[in-house]
């Protein structure tokens, strides 16, 4: 026995010795298995020792510890340097945190030294013997200190660059004190909170010339790297339609000065382009930081003159720019300003809030900026992952082409070709049309496109005025139900000029049978805000002599600004026509919807003009509410709708189209009133429950056969209520924290959604209105569609059946998993089946 437990001593320090003394070969065999697969099976580590001579001493068990502490010290590996990255963008957001609480100190101590001479002022005033109007003196010299006034200079020599780096200091200095100083008196965005994954700090100017907007952030990119990203304007401001460097002047401290001319789209059809000629600084601080600081140049700033101003209208742009400072341990600590006076007062009445908005501003131009280095360093980091084979930067290119084709469209530029064609009458629809597409779409497309006796593309736009529809919730609901508004004959003429016979449809035919859509992403950007998509429209024939017709049509579709908490964010949706072949060159001729928020000041008159088109079509007037309710929601809103389509076109039948494409916006226009109509009353946030649906019982009676018919089957109440008079039970129901949703049950067809709780229509990622054209089948899977079936009879008979834990997909095509379902039927007051009711339990998004 003594011997026995000796050997077993014996084994264990030669397997103790064997574990611990690798030599270098073997732990080279094993780190290369390891790099194919970190956990190898029982039979591959057997297969490695027999393979691996070096290995042969060692036994299967032992590599299997060998492999587990492997994986161990990878994932600890893994872990320590997350914990590092997270402690250093902690360390680096406290110290920007830091810097802005002595900026918002120093700000304050000037605010209450200000208030206490102005008292004082005012009060000396008051008791002397004299009124020589000393107190408005005193008010308009306060007022004077605030606007900071440009001072006032000679024109200065283009050619002397001496007064050129005189200029680029000035703008230096004012950039920095707006930067981290108190120039502007910034105030922080609602919904902005500082933290290492958020996007950063943004503030909006309050009470200065123009508009202004500031952002400070963390990105893990050098700062040569994203003073690289950001002086490339156009590959990241929608808005911006073209950047020339007209001259570069290298100054003596290492610096460059750059003489600009850029060119802006108009956001709407109702106002003329904006264009800017400015000074843009590059040099370095003494701490190491990057500064890229922008001026317009004007009669009082100084230096030469600018390009002319044909069909642009000049906009000023302020002392703005960005601030790059490396960060200890790698990445930028970045710091944007952008300060521009639009002209405000070149714009009609009722669009001049557009211009007026700092939120505007900071959404479009500040945000963008700060979103994209983010949306690049992630990639770089290879942190996101797209499907399709495609690399991020060629659909990143996609997303660039729809918007930029779609602000063509919008503007009409006269120098890409465009020109305006006659009117039915009616001012409503502008028609223009483009003669030469090749100078218009590029010399990179084929000119074969377009046949040789003459064609071209037109574009039917038309803007107007929405009341108490968030644009978000607008452009989400076009999005998901495309049948609502687009025609099916319209669609089938777009995709015809993609094919081999461009023309074969002469003309579209307005009228056709609805169509179903399914959405396939391709990409979105990290915080969500933009994403990417193919649409497939499923084909139909009109009649026998349009089998061809028949086939599934594609859409390349970009949707953005979706978020309803995205302050003064304008919600965009942009499709195309493409192949199945869906080539990295493939012609793009976007058409869609823009929306924008309108952020009228308290105190304008604006609140009570309405655009023409607006006033006819008397949008939202049947739907009134108390104004202090409205405004209490924040629900007053008013947004401007622009909406234009693209269609190619011959010659000979350029009159047909046109009157296709006019009476097809037209027909957009009436439906999308009808879709504001309906939404804007049904915003969930701002009721307590459900609308009535039109054929259904009312709310009330309606819940109460839901509870009722859930405790005869099973015997058990579906919620306990407090009260069985007025609204209780529909109450409960409606913030039940299960999904909750009712559906018809008809032989001959698919069960569609009549009704869902609010948990309900978070799961479907849909609203009340749109909630009756999703399908029950749409929604469960293959899965759930068998068990279903299989206990469909039982819930007829018993009255009521358990589902187990299954998938279902959201009206986004998210899937969505719960733990269990059930469903009962629903009974009405003489017991006769009204529908069928669905209960998920602990559902989430997958």
């Amino acid at each position: 026995m003594a011997l026995s437990l000796h050997k077993d001593s014996v084994n264990n320090q030669m397997d103790s010795s064997k574990y611990v003394r690798y030599t270098p070969e073997q732990v080279e065999a094993l780190e290369r298995v390891y790099a194919e697969c970190p956990k190898p099976s029982s039979l591959r580590r057997q297969q490695l020792i027999r393979e691996c001579p070096i290995l042969s001493n060692i036994e299967p068990k032992q590599i299997k510890v060998w492999f587990q502490n492997r994986r161990c010290r990878e994932k600890q590996r893994k872990e320590a340097s997350r914990l590092q990255t997270v402690n250093r963008k902690l360390t680096a957001m406290n110290k920007l945190l830091m810097e802005e609480n002595d900026r918002l100190q120093k700000q304050v101590s000037h605010l209450v030294y200000e208030n206490g001479y102005m008292k004082q002022q005012i009060q000396t005033a008051s008791a002397g013997t004299t009124t020589d109007n000393s107190c408005e003196s005193v008010v308009m010299s306060g007022q004077n200190q605030q606007q900071n006034p440009t001072p006032q200079h000679p024109n200065r020599d283009a050619n002397n660059p001496a007064g050129l780096l005189a200029i680029a200091e000035e703008t230096l200095a004012e950039f920095l004190s707006k930067a981290t100083g108190t120039a502007v008196d910034w105030v922080q965005m609602i919904g902005m909170k500082p933290g290492p994954d958020s996007i950063g700090i943004v503030a909006v100017s309050r009470n200065c010339s123009g508009v202004a907007a500031r952002a400070c952030g963390l990105v893990s990119l050098e700062p040569t790297k994203v003073a690289e990203i950001l002086k490339d304007r156009q590959s990241w401001y929608r808005d911006c339609r073209c950047v020339e460097v007209l001259s570069i002047v290298p100054t003596g401290n290492g610096g460059t000065i750059e003489l600009m001319y850029m060119q802006t789209y108009a956001p709407t059809t109702l106002a003329a382009a904006r264009d800017f000629w400015t000074l843009r600084y590059t040099t370095s601080l003494e701490d190491g930081s990057l500064v890229i600081c922008e001026r317009s140049l004007t009669s009082s700033t100084g230096g030469p003159t600018g390009p002319p101003s044909t069909t642009f209208i000049r906009a000023e742009m302020l002392p703005s720019g960005y601030l790059i400072r490396p960060c200890e341990g790698g990445g930028s600590i970045i710091h944007i300003v952008d300060h521009i006076d639009l002209d405000v007062w070149s714009v009609p009445e009722v669009l001049r809030p557009l211009y007026e908005s700092s939120k505007i501003l900071a959404q479009k131009l500040t945000i963008a900026a700060l979103q994209h280095i983010r949306q690049i360093a992630q990639e770089s980091s290879g942190e996101i992952q797209y499907g399709g084979g495609r690399q991020p930067a060629v659909l990143r290119t996609f997303s660039q082409r729809l918007c930029r084709g779609f602000n063509d469209a919008v503007n009409g530029f006269v120098d890409d070709g465009w020109s305006l064609m006659g009117t039915d009458g009616v001012e409503d629809v502008t028609i223009a049309i483009n003669s030469s597409p090749n100078k218009f779409l590029g010399s990179n497309y084929n000119a074969s496109m377009f046949p040789a006796f003459g064609g071209g593309v037109l574009c039917a736009k038309a803007s107007m005025l929405l009341q108490n529809v968030p644009p978000a919730l607008l452009v989400r609901f076009l999005r998901e139900h495309r049948s609502e508004w687009a025609d099916y004959g319209v669609d089938a003429y777009s995709a015809a000029c993609l094919k081999a016979s461009p023309y074969a449809v002469p003309c579209a035919r307005p009228g056709g049978f609805p169509s179903s859509q399914v959405i396939l992403p391709l990409a979105h950007t990290i915080e969500h805000e933009e994403f990417l998509e193919v649409v497939r429209i499923e084909g139909h024939a009109f009649s026998s002599e349009d089998v061809t017709l028949a086939r599934d049509m594609y859409l390349l579709q970009l949707c953005s600004g979706v978020d309803e908490n995205a302050i003064g964010a304008c919600a965009q949706l942009v499709f195309a026509p493409i192949d199945e072949s869906f080539a990295d060159d493939a012609l793009l001729l976007p058409s869609g919807f823009r929306v924008i928020p309108l952020d009228p000041k308290s105190d304008g008159p604006a609140a009570t003009r309405t655009l023409d088109l607006a006033s006819t079509m008397e949008v939202g007037s049947a739907n009134t509410r108390p104004a202090g309710e409205a405004d209490l929601n924040g629900y007053n809103l008013r947004s401007v709708l622009t909406i234009a389509f693209q269609f190619t076109f011959e010659n000979h039948t350029r009159d047909n189209v046109a009157a296709m494409a006019r009476q097809y916006v037209r027909s957009v226009v009436g439906s999308v009133q009808r879709v504001a109509m309906a939404i804007a009353p049904s915003r969930l946030s701002t009721q307590l429950g459900p609308k009535s649906l039109p054929g259904s019982p009312e709310a009330l009676t309606l819940a109460r056969w839901i509870s009722r018919s859930y405790r005869i089957h099973t015997g058990t109440e579906l919620f306990r209520a407090e009260s069985t008079a007025g609204d209780a039970i529909l109450k409960q129901l409606w913030h039940h924290s299960d999904a909750i949703m009712c559906c018809t049950v008809k032989t001959n067809a698919s069960p569609v959604f009549t009704f869902a709780n609010q948990a309900g229509l978070d799961m479907l990622e849909t609203t009340l209105v749109a909630l009756q054209d999703i399908m029950l089948d749409k929604v469960l899977d293959e899965s759930g569609r068998k068990v279903l079936c299989s206990e469909f009879s039982k819930i007829m008979q018993q009255g009521f059946a358990y589902l187990p834990a299954g998938i279902c997909v959201s009206s986004m095509n998210r899937p969505v998993s719960y733990e269990q379902a059930i469903a009962w039927k629903v009974l009405n007051d003489d017991d006769s089946n009204h529908c069928l009711a669905f209960m998920f339990m602990s559902w989430s998004f997958v």
